[in-house]
Formats: C-alpha cells, structure tokens, sequence
C-alpha cells in the first residue's frame, strides 16, 4: 500500500494502498452433523489461539495470520509488487487514531478486500474486491467512516466469511489492538 495525495493533509497521510507509497493458519473446522451451529467457531477460535503470530479472527471463525504494516515505509510499500498472497494471510495496517483513510492499488496483482476498522475489530467500512490499478491515475479506495486499523484479505473472503460493517473482527497478538 502506498500513501496518495489527497487535498487534506490527513487523508494524504493515511491513505496507503497497494503501491510504492502503501502468514498460514488453519482455517475454522466444520462443525459435525447434529452440532451445535457455534462449533465451528468454538473449534477455530481454538486454532487461532494455538497459532503464532499476528492473526485476525473473522466473524466466521476462520483464522488469518497477519503481516504488520506499522511505519510509514511499511504502509507505503504494503502489498504491492507481489504476485499473490496465501489464502489464509492478509495484512493489517496500524494507525494511532481513527482518521479517513483511503487506499489504492498501484503495483498491486490481485484482488483484494479492504476492511476498516477501529481498534476494538469494529467493521466501520468495507471496500470487497477491490481491483489492481492498470493505469493511471489509479481509482482509491476510502473508509466509509473513521478508522485506525484497516485489513487486507484476498478478493472475496470478507464476504465469504461473514465480514460486513458492524460485524467485530477478534485481533490476537496484533500489537495495541
């Protein structure tokens, strides 16, 4: 992710996207037959906690492991210039305070979902599959509200697994959150 230029000096300074300004863990198991409809959940909240490293616990109960993008290089270099990422891996940005935010996808190759959030995993805004930049000027991606975390997962898993505005994402090892 990279940092654009915007015309207010705090949307400019907190608007990372997949360019040169902006890892593996079980997913939630299926719940047997006659179980209870929380029990997938119960089982990948397990998982997620035996788990190492930054990880994000979506609605569904899947667990993803995180990179962090905390300094202003890693959020300007965030996702760009890779091919792919692993399915059950994002990256989570960290801001200090919620602020709009918006995102780009220069230099980025795949799809992605952007999910806005405060520190407590409040869903506050989502932008699904968003796609790479093909040329210029490259369309952003902003927050629907005020955010100080913002995720990015592979193009459709927000939706796959539950996430919408309102939902609470469970963020475990993830520093200050």
């Amino acid at each position: 992710m990279r940092f654009l230029l915007a015309s207010a000096l705090a949307m400019a300074l907190s608007s990372p996207g997949c360019t040169k300004d902006a890892g593996g863990v079980a997913s939630a198991p299926s719940a047997p037959a006659g179980a209870p409809k929380d029990a997938a959940h119960t089982g990948a909240a397990a998982a997620a906690s035996a788990a190492k490293g930054p990880r994000v616990l979506l609605p569904s109960g899947k667990a993803i492991s995180l990179e962090l993008a905390r300094s202003d290089e890693e959020k300007g270099q965030g996702l760009m210039y890779r091919e792919s990422m692993p399915a059950d891996s994002g990256m989570v940005f960290l801001f200090d305070k919620p602020e709009p935010r918006a995102f780009w996808m220069k230099n980025c190759h795949f799809p992605l979902d952007i999910v806005f959030t405060l520190k407590d995993g409040t869903v506050v805004g989502i932008q699904p599959r968003a796609m790479p930049c093909r040329a210029e000027p490259c369309a952003t991606y902003p927050s629907q509200a005020p955010a100080d975390t913002v995720v990015e997962l592979n193009g459709g898993l927000a939706a796959a697994n539950g996430v919408a505005i309102g939902a609470k994402l469970r963020f475990l090892d993830v520093p200050e959150r």
